[in-house]
């Protein structure tokens, strides 16, 4: 019923910025929260920023004062700005979505492709 797809993962140098955006796509009627995860090779996928229906957002303490995140409803798109980008930044990023598509009554979650993102000199 509903897919997500990301963009924006690259290679930087530290201190650089990326900007990922992830869009859903499909039958949907309502999108609840949202949200961005990371997981680096090797360890498990961790919680990096969520941003709430009503504008709310929470982040991981690493990334505090370095990382955005942000939603355009009109668009059905999350982004999350990363700004003074450090090497530890560097794993898989997925976007997830907990939305009402088509003519169910409740949401589910969805989870995009994942975009790597490298942080290297």
């Amino acid at each position: 019923q509903v897919q997500l797809v990301e963009s924006g993962g690259g290679l930087v140098q530290p201190g650089g910025s990326l900007r990922l955006s992830c869009a859903a796509s499909g039958i949907i009627v309502s999108i609840d929260d949202m949200g961005w995860y990371h997981q680096a090779p090797g360890k498990q996928r961790e919680l990096v920023a969520t941003i709430s229906s009503g504008g709310s957002t929470d982040y991981a303490d690493s990334v505090k004062g370095r990382f955005t995140i942000s939603r355009d409803n009109a668009k059905n798109t999350v982004y999350l700005q990363m700004n003074s980008l450090k090497p530890e930044d560097t794993a898989v990023y997925y976007c997830q979505m907990r939305v009402r598509s088509g003519y169910f009554r409740s949401f589910n979650n969805y989870w995009g492709q994942g975009t790597q993102v490298t942080v290297s000199s």
